[in-house]
C-alpha cells in the first residue's frame, strides 16, 4: 500500500507542476487533486504504521505536494470564480483578462509566496499534531491582510484562496497522519 501511496504522491506532484500545453489549463490541478485522492484511499487503507525511510520519504512527499500543488491549484479555482464587470461597466466580458485591476496578483500582491508559506505552517502544524497552528497561521495572514481587504474584489480573492490553499494543505497532511498512525 505505501507504494501506492508514495507513487500517487509523486504523481500529484509531478502533475501539479508540468504545465497543460495543450490541454486545459485546469487539468494539471485535476490529475493532482486525483492522485491525492487515491494516495489519501491508500493510505487510509493500510494496516500498520509507516516507520522509516519510508514515513520520511511519505512526510516530505506530503509537504512538497501541499506546497507545490497548490501553487497550481489557488490559481485554476481563480479562473472558475465569476469576475465582475470592471468599473461599473455592464457591458464588460465577464471573462475579459485584460484588466491588470481583475487579476489577482496585482490585487493582493505577495500572494504567491504567502501562499506556499501557508500551505507549508498548515501542513506542518497537521503532521506535528498541533490542528491550533491552522487558526494562528489563519489569524496572521488576516491580520497581515486587513488594509487590503477593504475592498470588494480583494477580499473576494482572499477568501477564494485562502480556503482553496488552506484545504489543499490540509488534504496533504491528512494523508501523512493516515500514514503515520
Amino acid at each position: 500500500m505505501i507504494v501506492i501511496v508514495v507513487v500517487a504522491l509523486i504523481v500529484a506532484l509531478v502533475g501539479s507542476v508540468i504545465p497543460a500545453q495543450r490541454s486545459p489549463r485546469w487539468l494539471p490541478s485535476a490529475v493532482a487533486a486525483v492522485a491525492l485522492a487515491v494516495a489519501g484511499v491508500a493510505a487510509v487503507a493500510r494496516s500498520t504504521p509507516v516507520t522509516g525511510v519510508a514515513a520520511v520519504v511519505s512526510v516530505v512527499l506530503c509537504g512538497a505536494v501541499a506546497v507545490v500543488g497548490g501553487t497550481s491549484l489557488v490559481p485554476a479555482v481563480f479562473r472558475l470564480a465569476p469576475r465582475h464587470p470592471a468599473h461599473g461597466n455592464d457591458t464588460a466580458d465577464m471573462n475579459d483578462t485584460a484588466d491588470t485591476a481583475d487579476d489577482p496578483d496585482t490585487v493582493l500582491r505577495g500572494g504567491l509566496v504567502i501562499g506556499a508559506l501557508e500551505r507549508t505552517a498548515v501542513v506542518a502544524s497537521i503532521l506535528a499534531g498541533w490542528p491550533e497552528g491552522i487558526a494562528v497561521v489563519l489569524a496572521v495572514k488576516g491580520l497581515a491582510r486587513y488594509p487590503e481587504l477593504r475592498r470588494a474584489q480583494s477580499s473576494e480573492y482572499f477568501i477564494i484562496g485562502t480556503f482553496t490553499s488552506v484545504l489543499w494543505a490540509a488534504a496533504a497532511g491528512g494523508v501523512g497522519v493516515a500514514l503515520l498512525r
